[in-house]
């Protein structure tokens, strides 16, 4: 199988890093051969974290170049500006619709851009827009954003639903578990 990469971007404290320990979790049990690499800016001050997910049947490196992204799911609106370039043409990214002001635009340096999507759309990529924020909270948590993202990513894999929710029952801390299932679950069917 060529190998597929996939991109989870978002700002510190966003969850994107439990997220890409869920991905790679379900990758490995479909025993696939899985690289994740972490690498994270200012992320416990909001700086922007990135995780790379490559699988196939072979992956040699964990880094992702510009163009080669399959997937980019992006867990705040100018952090999926910031990625798009990352995108492969034909490529698709899931973003959440939550604003989180960058440094700049707190500081009264910058304005934080009200059509981001729009322009990303006008660029022709396929953009999946999806108000996590809000059906995290449905689910009882605004912490489990990054499940909700992991259900609306899970649509566009032949891995079973099952799988999915499997890995998150061993993955999350278990006094967590019901929401994050419920979370996942209004990602999914949203």
């Amino acid at each position: 199988m060529e190998t597929k990469n996939i991109m989870i971007v978002g700002v510190g404290g966003q969850g994107s890093l439990l997220a890409s320990k869920l991905l790679g979790s379900i990758l490995t049990s479909e025993e696939y051969d899985v690289k994740v690499s972490e690498v994270h800016g200012m992320s416990q001050r909001g700086g922007s974290v990135v995780t790379y997910v490559r699988y196939g049947d072979k992956v040699y490196s964990p880094l992702i170049s510009e163009g080669e992204a399959d997937f980019i799911v992006s867990f705040e609106k100018l952090e999926a500006a910031r990625y798009i370039k990352c995108l492969k043409k034909g490529g698709k990214i899931i973003v959440n619709t939550q604003s989180i002001d960058p440094m700049p635009v707190i500081t009264g340096q910058a304005d934080y851009p009200d059509d981001i999507l729009d322009v990303i759309k006008e660029s022709g990529v396929f953009v999946d827009a999806i108000d996590a924020l809000a059906l995290a909270k449905e689910a009882g948590n605004p912490k489990c954003v990054n499940i909700v993202l992991m259900g609306r990513f899970a649509k566009y894999f032949d891995i079973p639903y099952e799988k999915w929710t499997d890995a998150i029952k061993t993955t999350v801390n278990p006094k967590f578990t019901q929401v994050n299932l419920k979370a996942f679950d209004l990602g999914y069917n949203h």
